[in-house]
C-alpha cells in the first residue's frame, strides 16, 4: 500500500523560507517521479514542481521558478520542496504525489498516489 505523508508546513512571513518534506512508503518501483502541487479553496489544484527518481528530469511552475527547489533522497524515500522568498500568494495546501511516468509530469492526471497535504500560510 502506497502512502505519502507531507510535513513541514506552517505560518511564515513574506520573504521567509520553508522546507516541506514528503515521506513515501510502499513504492515498489523507482520509475517515474514525485511532484508537488498546491491547492487553494475554490481553485483548481496547481502544479508546483516535479523531479524524476533518476534526478535527470525536473519541472517547475513559472510562478515558483528561481524560488522553489525540489530534491529527493532515494535512500530515505523522501522528496523535499525548499521554498524561499515566500509570497502571500504561495499560501495553499501543498500536496506531494507519485507519478509512474518517465517524463516531466505536470498534470494531476499524471499521478497515481497523493498525500493528504500540509498547510502553508504566508502573511504579508
Amino acid at each position: 500500500q502506497v502512502q505519502l505523508v507531507e510535513s513541514g508546513g506552517g505560518l511564515v512571513q513574506a520573504g521567509d523560507s520553508l522546507r516541506l518534506s514528503c515521506a513515501a512508503s510502499g513504492l515498489t518501483l523507482r520509475n517515474g517521479g514525485m511532484g508537488w502541487f498546491r491547492q487553494v479553496p475554490g481553485k483548481e489544484r496547481e502544479f508546483v514542481a516535479f523531479l524524476s527518481w533518476s534526478g535527470q528530469l525536473t519541472a517547475y511552475a513559472d510562478s515558483v521558478k528561481g524560488r522553489f527547489t525540489i530534491s529527493r533522497d532515494t535512500a530515505a524515500n523522501t522528496v523535499a520542496l525548499q521554498m524561499t522568498k515566500l509570497k502571500p500568494e504561495d499560501t495553499a495546501v501543498y500536496l506531494c504525489a507519485a507519478s509512474p511516468y518517465l517524463f516531466s509530469a505536470t498534470m494531476e492526471t499524471h499521478y497515481d498516489y497523493w498525500g493528504q497535504g500540509t498547510q502553508v500560510t504566508v502573511s504579508s
